[in-house]
């Protein structure tokens, strides 16, 4: 831990190395748009489950299996992405034929009706499920790809992540609202319709808004010289294996995918509870009132205060990205990161305190505090890996920003896997039984709460532990990119 206070440096951006702010808002939309599609898919899939009485572990599976497709499907779109030579660059093609193909599908993917049984409902979403991460990570990998390059600098690099971030945070203002729209009998008639819609919606919203970064935005690097082809299907995955080992070679980067599975695949583990907990201890001692069963006062209630926390916890994270930016330019990105952790940590902790059936809105107390969890990780690792993708070319002779983001988040998916598989299990060992209703045992609801409030907090100690010894000061930084331009100035 002796690495973990570097000496702050005081470096400045130049002009020429500043994006644009109308560059920065069009990548921003597509941030929004990658933060919509997954909170989207969160919230609707609840409706396999509370909606047509699908097993949590079948709803589990669905989330999973996808992930594993996903283990293909992302180093290759990656290498392929720095590996596109076209007029209008390496990415934006990509980008743009991912966001049409995944807006359609994820349109299609909650056309469900009642009447079936849980089988076809598996194969069905499933089915479609697998097509859709295919064709969102055509658009995804590419994007952020596509951030790593816009800028040369250290601080701009924080700066376009932050900003990307910040208006991507209504995503969670709208989206814990989800259930409560779907669950308005005075809009549908019923959950599933309400899914149905909302899948509409939120697909058209995918196809429009991803776009707009393949149109508008600008790419760094999109002219760089035509590479070697291989020639053969078998000299291509020989290449693409090579560069997945020698990604796997490079130490910086190994660390930030660890750092990141860690927080971002505990955090998915545990926020699989959130609802259950809310509805069924929170608020499971809930009476009939008037034409309302208890059950639909439990939902109806539960509802509101999922909508309440997602929004006021979007609006602290506003300010925690705001603050985290701030924060490492002045003291770096190591740094920051251990500082904000901590305060989530704290966030978590105070939800043992919020979850109160007496006083249900005491949860708020603990939005201020976890706003830092996923709102600095987002902000300071994307822009930690930009700075090791210079390290690489230092050490490769290559620009790889495709492969890593392929990589990254491919890694990131197959925790999402696991998480979504054993969040399942998780919640059907603590003995959760959709059929009782209101009437869950007393043993079931206290290990909810401790997985969903355990688990990120232990996940997160771990990450603080790897990141201490993250090696890329912005020192550092610097020095790579003078000797990469004198490198670039020479050939």
């Amino acid at each position: 831990m002796e690495q973990a206070m570097e000496q702050p440096s005081h470096h400045t951006t130049a002009r020429e190395d500043r994006i644009p702010v109308f560059q920065k808002i069009v990548y921003g939309i597509g941030s929004f748009v990658n933060q919509f599609q997954a909170a989207a898919i969160g919230q609707l899939i609840t409706v396999l489950n509370l909606g047509l009485g699908v097993n949590p572990v079948l709803v589990g599976w669905i989330g999973a299996v996808p992930r594993f497709i996903d283990a293909f499907s992302d180093p290759l779109i990656g290498y392929s992405s720095d590996n596109t030579r076209t007029r209008y660059g390496r990415r934006r093609p990509w980008i743009l034929f991912g966001a049409i193909a995944s807006g359609i599908l994820l349109a299609l993917m909650f056309q469900l009706y009642k009447g079936y049984n849980e089988n076809f409902y598996f194969w069905y979403v499933l089915a479609i499920q697998c097509l859709f991460v295919i064709a969102f990570a055509c658009y995804s990998i590419p994007w952020i790809a596509l951030g790593y390059e816009m800028t040369p600098d250290y601080h701009e690099r924080t700066r376009l992540q932050a900003f990307a971030n910040f208006l991507a945070q209504p995503v969670w203002m709208i989206a814990p609202w989800f259930f409560s729209i779907m669950n308005n009998k005075a809009i549908f008639p019923d959950l599933v319709s309400g899914a149905r819609t909302l899948a509409i919606v939120v697909g058209g919203f995918i196809l429009v808004g991803g776009i707009l970064p393949a149109i508008f935005n600008k790419e760094h690097f999109g002219n760089l010289p035509r590479p070697e082809k291989k020639k053969g299907a078998g000299n291509v995955i020989k290449d693409l294996w090579h560069n997945c080992a020698t990604s796997f070679k490079c130490l910086p980067f190994v660390k930030l995918i660890a750092v990141t599975f860690l927080i971002f695949n505990g955090f998915m583990l545990a926020s699989s509870f959130t609802a259950y907990v809310i509805f069924f201890y929170v608020f499971g001692g809930s009476h009939a009132q008037g034409a309302m069963s208890a059950q639909d006062v439990m939902y109806h209630n539960g509802g509101t205060l999922l909508g309440m926390f997602g929004t006021f916890s979007s609006v602290c994270t506003l300010c925690a990205i705001s603050l985290t930016a701030w924060i490492s330019s002045k003291i770096g990105k190591r740094n920051t990161f251990l500082i904000t952790m901590l305060f989530a940590i704290i966030g978590y902790a105070l939800k043992w305190i919020g979850y109160n059936p007496g006083h249900p809105y005491l949860l708020l107390i603990a939005a201020p505090f976890m706003a830092f969890h996923l709102g600095a990780l987002f902000t300071i690792v994307p822009s930690m890996v930009a700075d090791v993708c210079d390290y690489d070319e230092l050490q490769t002779g290559t620009r790889r920003e495709g492969m890593f983001s392929g990589i990254y988040w491919w890694i990131q998916k197959l925790g999402m896997a696991g998480a979504s598989i054993l969040g399942g299990y998780l919640l059907n060992w603590t003995g959760f039984n959709i059929a009782l209703g209101i009437n869950q045992s007393a043993k079931a609801l206290l290990l909810m709460r401790l997985c969903d409030i355990g688990i990120p907090i232990v996940t997160t100690l771990v990450a603080i532990y790897i990141i201490a010894t993250f090696e890329v000061s912005e020192d550092k930084a610097y020095a790579i990119r003078k000797q990469l331009e004198e490198k670039r100035g020479k050939s």
